[in-house]
């Protein structure tokens, strides 16, 4: 017999579609319960769909499971898997009760894993699956969940309830991203601002019921929520493609005429393989209408290379960051023309709104003239976990009117207008950048490649070579008398691995005497790519 989630005031308030992500998602359940919600391949049986009454009935069942262990509105939970249909279950189950998710993925490294649960202090660790991950500390429950429903291995620690139900000003989940200080640093997401974000974006037609979306983002990349955000909110349905087929542009190709899809979201790399070796077989999915993307560039050749492949298919750029979800989505031409030079990532999304700012703190105007973007929105984050510094330097008072109390974002990237208004990206004001969607502080590198015994100094930067994957170069002057294995790329990419994800590693590494600087004493990245012998 299936439990019934707990009938309670603190149940009922978060249930509230009007209040909690998991009523906005699961709204279909009630209209159209036998719509599917999610399509995934399993082991045993090929396709397995989920429809909406389903999906629902597996959220309370783990609702009443996380209910039990007596947890209060605000205590966190970390959830470590892939996409799936119980990922996506124990997440909005948490959302239910008001328990704040942190989505971490399997292979994130136990050092980077550990700065963030000291950093959060979660109640609970979920892992999908069998085994449990080593070196959690004695304070953190434990617990799996999966097919056979969440079994608790450790309860978590717990005091009196003393909340009475879920406000939409909860948090409802943080995302760590890559931080200045060589920490992870959270993002934290209100049930209200993302809600904000997804009505904002639902206004402009791009996801509608029927359409199958493939989500090809990790489970700890805020577009992967986004994507599923998108499909759920919409009455659409959600396809995670399965991590192993990424790699192999022929099983990606066939899965997502398996499944059916209709519409892909991703970052531009994942289309690049595809581009080289299966271009013939894209040409013939002639069921995809549309494809989002985001996260980095999509370099304006192969964009034309795809568009030729796929006529039919809408191209859309995505823009944004995690602190907002996103900020704006844009329609690419169709043809792409060939005299265009940089894409426009257009105007905020309906409820929002970009400006830009020049170093004076006044407004700019004038097509053509940089300026960084501050965005105005329902949909902002409320902070940085646990950094008030960091948080007033990017939820700032509003320019025009700092009298107002009102609170905008410094995104700290910069941008021109074109002539109709259009906004165009055009780099950051700072060290962050873009790696396969990922954001990435290259301080963060730097700190690690310095920790290493045999390194003086490191600068780490952005090799963006024209028609070819951005990849990260780290330049380093070694200390006096360093030698052996640990010193050479291999040794220091390894030494990287211990504490930094995949995406952080860099892939190139280039011993230097010394590092030049420009006239203001800065590292001059220009003058260290220049040096690389191409």
């Amino acid at each position: 017999m299936t439990p019934q989630p707990p009938q309670s005031p603190r149940f009922a308030c978060a249930t509230d579609e009007n209040d909690n992500l998991r009523g906005y998602l699961l709204a279909a359940a009630a209209t159209t319960p036998h719509a599917p919600a999610l399509v995934e391949r399993t082991a045993e049986a090929g396709l397995r769909t989920w429809s909406y009454a389903e999906l629902e009935r597996l959220v309370d069942d783990y609702v009443g499971a996380l209910d039990e262990l007596g947890l209060d509105v605000g205590d966190r939970v970390v959830v470590q898997s892939n996409h799936c249909s119980a990922a996506v279950a124990v997440l909005l189950a948490c959302a239910t009760l008001g328990l704040p998710f942190i989505p971490v993925s399997p292979d994130m490294p136990g050092e980077r894993l550990a700065l963030i649960v000291d950093s959060a202090r979660p109640a609970l660790f979920l892992q999908y699956g069998e085994g449990m991950r080593d070196g959690l500390p004695a304070t953190v429950g434990t617990g799996r969940f999966g097919d056979a429903g969440l079994i608790v291995e450790r309860a978590p620690r717990t005091g009196p309830r003393v909340r009475a139900g879920v406000t939409p000003t909860d948090p409802v989940y943080i995302i760590f991203t890559s931080g200045t200080t060589g920490r992870p640093k959270g993002v934290v997401m209100t049930h209200r601002g993302v809600l904000a974000f997804l009505r904002g974006v639902r206004r402009l037609g791009f996801v509608a019921p029927g359409d199958r979306v493939a989500t090809t983002s990790p489970l700890q990349f805020d577009f992967s929520l986004v994507d599923t955000g998108m499909a759920l909110g919409c009455g659409a349905t959600i396809v995670p493609v399965p991590r192993e087929e990424l790699g192999w542009p022929r099983r990606f190709l066939e899965f997502l005429a398996e499944a059916e899809v209709s519409q892909v979201h991703g970052v531009p790399s994942i289309w690049r393989p595809v581009l080289r070796t299966a271009a013939a077989d894209l040409a013939r999915m002639r069921s995809l209408r549309r494809i989002v993307f985001s996260g980095e560039d999509f370099p304006l050749p192969e964009l034309r290379r795809l568009s030729e492949l796929l006529p039919q298919v809408q191209v859309v750029n995505g823009y944004g960051a995690t602190e907002s979800m996103a900020a704006s989505l844009t329609a690419v031409p169709n043809p792409v023309p060939g005299t265009l030079d940089r894409l426009s990532i257009g105007r905020a999304h309906p409820g929002a709104e970009m400006t830009l700012i020049d170093d004076a703190g006044l407004p700019v105007t004038e097509p053509g003239v940089t300026g960084q973007i501050y965005l105005r929105s329902p949909a902002l984050f409320s902070g940085y976990w646990n950094d008030p510094a960091a948080t007033a330097a990017a939820l700032v008072p509003d320019p025009f009117a700092p009298a107002s109390g009102q609170i905008v974002f410094r995104t700290g990237d910069l941008a021109y207008r074109g002539p109709e208004g259009e906004l165009y990206f055009c780099g950051r004001a700072d060290s962050q950048v873009q790696v396969r969607g990922n954001r990435v502080e290259l301080g963060e590198i730097e700190r690690r490649l310095q920790q290493h015994e045999g390194v003086a100094s490191a600068v780490v930067t952005l090799d963006e070579q024209a028609g070819a994957e951005p990849v990260l170069s780290a330049f380093l002057v070694r200390k006096d008398g360093a030698a052996g294995e640990s010193a050479t790329a291999a040794g220091l990419r390894s030494f990287c691995a211990e504490s930094l994800p995949s995406y952080m590693l860099p892939q190139s590494i280039h011993f230097v005497d010394e590092i030049p600087l420009t006239g203001n004493g800065k590292a001059d990245r220009r003058a260290l790519l220049a040096g690389i012998p191409r």
